[in-house]
């Protein structure tokens, strides 16, 4: 029980990593909160149905009332507040090359992946001030230090501020018993992926890049996560911690 007596708060916990975090920090002892604009309360009754702690909590978080709100509510709900997995983003299907995405596009995106990491750190942060700290984790990506095999210049810009974004918080609160991180996953075998690589030529030209010949599973990811709340990461911080299959240490994969 790794996570015994913890409160967690996981935003994007109705589907994907999100959920499976959800799920494997429920297993390890912690209460949950399950944030997402849908999927949230499906997750929560999914924990308690299996003897854990979950709550849901309905949120946009590109808006600052609603993060401001959720982490009320999970110390309303628990009384404090220990990890937070800002975990929540999207992409886009006509986010493309920089030079034919749209600008409604753009927006919608770094307001999601970034300013919504933003926020959440911005609510979370004195939360885990007032429990004597605690761990944030940063969702990011692989193409946060790389460039993606396909256009997706929204998507890559995002994630490349939520890293640099995680280094600065995580040096700021450090000698405030805060550890910040930034989990840095390969293409994950998410819904969303399936459907935006339903082409086959797509999905192979993604899948030639990955030295085990497959996409990760969500599960990897929230075990990963699990490191990073737990104490057994307590001097971690700043990290880009890559979950990636071997992505960026190949140049190119043979047949």
């Amino acid at each position: 029980m790794r996570l015994a007596n913890k409160v967690a708060l996981i935003t994007g916990g109705g589907s994907g990593i999100g959920k499976a975090s959800c799920l494997r920090f429920a297993e390890e002892g912690a209460a949950v909160v399950v944030v997402d604009l849908k999927g949230a309360e499906e997750t929560a009754e999914e924990i308690r149905s299996g003897g854990g702690t979950a709550s849901a909590f309905t949120a946009d978080i590109s808006r600052a009332g609603d993060c401001e709100g959720m982490v009320a509510f999970a110390e309303k709900t628990y009384g404090k507040l220990d990890i937070a997995f800002n975990n929540a983003g999207i992409f886009h299907p006509n986010d493309d090359s920089v030079t034919n995405t749209e600008e409604k596009i753009w927006d919608l995106v770094i307001n999601v992946n970034l300013k919504g990491v933003f926020l959440g750190c911005k609510y979370e942060i004195p939360a885990l001030l007032r429990n004597g700290g605690g761990s944030i984790i940063n969702t990011a990506s692989f193409v946060a230090i790389m460039g993606a095999a396909a256009p997706q210049i929204a998507y890559t810009a995002s994630k490349g501020g939520v890293l640099s974004m995680t280094r600065e918080i995580a040096v700021e609160f450090a000698r405030k018993n805060i550890r910040v991180n930034a989990l840095c996953p390969g293409p994950v075998e998410t819904p969303l992926l399936q459907e935006l690589l339903s082409d086959s030529a797509r999905r192979q030209r993604r899948l030639v890049h990955i030295p085990p010949g497959r996409f990760a599973r969500a599960e990897e990811m929230a075990n990963a996560a699990l490191f990073l709340a737990s104490d057994e990461s307590s001097y971690v911080n700043g990290s880009t911690f890559l979950v990636d299959g071997g992505i960026t240490s190949a140049y190119i994969t043979p047949e």
